[in-house]
């Protein structure tokens, strides 16, 4: 299949191919890359990823967390491209390959043993893309093969898909031009047994239909997983033995139970998050004492506290009892919202749930301010952005701030999927938008509260939006086959349960949905309840949204230019831009105006004032506009000849015979001319580009 030299050179080679949603899937290893813990090479149509995984032998000692790095990166040769960058040649991972590694860990990440501490490095890489089929769920694909085969201990494997929904029915894997016309772009990862990752933009499409896209992707890779399975079969690895825990993990965990009990469930009551940290800290030192400092027990000690702290509060919880904060599983926590509260910002809005907080600001720009896209698919423009920020001071800490990290640039395109769909059209709002959310305070989902701000400011910007937009996060609490679903989580929620589900939309259906699952996987009918919890979620948030604002505002700030478009005759654009542009420059210098020109003949003229906007489009009708037959003119004579002169008037010129110099005989045109006069002149007639000009019955 994919010809990389003699097959003789290559004496463990293992190919596996299958028709999957009518193109071949292969899956190759044995051939490339041969020195890396495991390697797969996977094609899909002529799409073609290369997947590896190293894994150190042994963890950093004291390693209290698991050290998994995906890098995906995309080679511009596999499209026949070489960067457009000034370097030509690759650099720092581009916004579409942070989203892509994002969403490879997040499926993967769960299935790794708890003990296992070992630092795990994957690398898919693109090495051919057919821009018909897109890569990431190639890599997805090529990355679980990798881990299958590498014998590095892996729950797994995954299989993902991508799924459209057009006409009322699923379109599995479509192509871009298929996902062009979809009302979905929903991609779904997860095991033989469950869902294990959603990640998804709609256009407003009903719980029902997102469930049922869910399950028909999950029903087309199971093929896929069976075929890994093959694969790893005849060439996969000896399996590392799975890291066990120390024998002394269940004696301090006893131990632990009985002296921590009361003062760890004292402090997981106190509702304040800040006040929570500082007393559950208190009980940590406190236990940490109880052993030699320098003992084996002591440094166990913060790894078993956790353990056992989420054991207390997933217990709660599970027994019917309040939440942390002391909410039932279904409240929401009291919201806030505020518009306007700049006065400069072209939109601005406050929107405070709870502990979580975020400052969201909308400006609006024209068409020079577009976003440049250089990617496999080639050059695009982005004309909505949404930037997420996350400062320290949001949770009290201090680190070092710098560019933004994975996780800015995730939250940050989850609210954009989420508002995305309701934005108006080109046509419709000809301007560029960009949105600024600044996380001032954080404690649960700082990523919904970002949507629900982006739609209160979007609005109070005056842009024409479809709907207002509101997001929730929903939790999990599960043990065997009991389980909770919570509304609105907080972070200690978050990190102490089992799923972490967004859902974000208006009141009349779904714009996003993201679901991480932190267990092996969950039931169809879990995620049902939980879209239906998350609805009734998002409609109250969707109230409280209404009491500040409930609709765009009817017009654009004073601060925000305003835009005028016209149509002119394509051969007229030439005139309009002037040789070297000199013509268009000169227009935008006079009026302090900024003008845009299609090649349908569309001009969009923007400024801040509306008069400089008029001034522009003025002098735009005079260059293009034939000018009116008995409309008279103030014209400079810029030739004399025998039979007349010729006039300048506008950006037009015209003869004026000698005859129609004056009422009185004129022998010649000197006598009562000379270059530099101005004279008014009425336009008798115009044809074909010439007029026909007259003095005297101007008078």
């Amino acid at each position: 299949m994919f010809g990389f030299g003699k097959k003789t050179m290559f004496d463990n080679v293992v190919e596996k191919e299958m028709k999957w949603e009518g193109k071949k899937l292969t899956l190759q290893t044995g051939k490339i890359a041969r020195q890396a813990g495991g390697a797969v090479l996977a094609a899909y149509g002529d799409t073609v990823v290369l997947a590896t995984v190293c894994a150190a032998k042994e963890a950093l000692p004291a390693q209290d967390f698991f050290p998994l790095t995906v890098n995906y990166q995309e080679k511009f040769a596999s499209g026949g491209k070489i960067p457009g960058s000034f370097k030509r040649r690759e650099g720092q991972p581009s916004t579409d390959e942070t989203l892509t590694s994002r969403l490879i860990d997040r499926p993967i990440r769960p299935l790794f043993p708890e003990t296992f501490r070992n630092e795990v490095q994957i690398v898919p890489t693109v090495f051919n893309y057919d821009k018909e089929n897109r890569p990431d769920i190639v890599a997805l694909i090529a990355t679980s093969a990798a881990l299958a085969v590498s014998g590095i201990p892996f729950a797994g494997p995954i299989g993902a898909a991508r799924v459209g929904y057009k006409d009322g029915k699923y379109i599995i894997n479509p192509t871009l031009a298929e996902q062009a016309e979809s009302q979905l772009d929903l991609v779904v990862a997860g095991t033989s047994e469950g869902v294990l990752m959603v990640e998804s933009e709609a256009k407003m499409l009903s719980e029902e239909v997102m469930l049922g896209a869910v399950k028909a992707g999950f029903d087309s890779f199971q093929p896929v997983i069976e075929m890994i399975n093959d694969l790893a079969k005849k060439a996969g690895k000896e399996r590392w033995a799975e890291p066990v825990r120390p024998a002394a993990y269940d004696e301090v965990l006893k131990w632990m139970k009985g002296a921590a009990k009361s003062e760890l469930s004292a402090a997981l009551s106190i509702k304040d998050k800040l006040e929570r940290q500082d007393a559950r800290k208190a009980v940590l030192e406190k236990l940490k004492s109880h052993y030699a400092e320098d003992s084996a027990e002591t440094a166990m000690v913060p790894s078993v506290f956790e353990d056992y702290t989420a054991e207390v509060m997933r217990g709660a919880v599970l027994e019917g009892k309040p939440r942390l904060d002391g909410r039932k599983s279904t409240d929401i926590r009291p919201i806030e919202c505020e518009v306007g509260i700049f006065n400069r910002n072209h939109g601005s809005a406050l929107f405070t749930r709870g502990e979580t907080q975020a400052i969201v600001t909308a400006t609006i720009g024209v068409k020079d301010d577009e976003a440049l896209i250089d990617d496999l698919n080639g050059i695009s423009f982005d004309r909505f952005m949404l930037h997420y920020n996350f400062p320290p001071y949001s949770v009290g800490e201090i680190k070092r701030m710098g560019s933004p990290g994975r996780r800015e640039i995730g939250h940050g395109k989850l609210a954009w999927r989420a508002n995305h769909p309701v934005m108006p059209t080109f046509e419709e709002f000809p301007y560029t938008v960009r949105i600024v959310s600044d996380v001032t305070e954080s404690n649960g989902s700082s990523s919904m509260a970002t949507t629900c701000g982006a739609s209160l400011a979007l609005m109070d910007a005056g842009i024409p939006v479809k709907a207002p937009i509101a997001g929730i996060a929903m939790g999990l609490i599960k043990e065997g086959d009991k389980f909770v679903i919570l509304s609105d989580i907080m972070g200690d929620e978050d990190h102490l349960g089992d799923m972490d589900f967004k859902v974000a939309g208006s009141k009349d259906g779904i714009t996003a949905l993201q679901m991480d699952i932190k267990i092996t996987s969950i039931t169809f009918d879990i995620m049902k309840k939980a879209l239906e919890q998350a609805k009734e979620g998002r409609l109250h948030i969707l109230g409280k949204m209404a009491d500040a604002i409930k609709a765009p505002r009817k017009n654009l700030s004073q601060y925000a230019p305003t835009i005028k478009t016209i149509e002119i005759p394509p051969k007229k654009i030439r005139e309009v831009i002037g040789s070297g542009g000199t013509v268009i420059r000169e227009i935008q210098e006079k009026t302090g105006t900024k003008i845009d020109i299609e090649d349908s003949g569309k001009v969009n003229v923007s400024g801040t004032s509306a008069e400089a906007i008029e001034a522009a489009l003025a002098i735009i009708h005079d260059i293009v506009d034939d000018p009116e037959v008995g409309k008279v003119f103030t014209g400079k004579v810029v030739r004399i000849m025998d039979m007349g002169a010729i006039v300048e008037f506008g950006r037009h010129d015209g003869m004026v015979h000698i005859s129609e110099i004056s009422k009185n005989r004129v022998a010649k045109v000197e006598d009562a001319l000379k270059i530099g006069d101005e004279v008014k002149v009425l336009l008798m007639e115009s044809r074909e580009g010439k007029n026909k000009l007259s003095m005297k019955r101007a008078k």
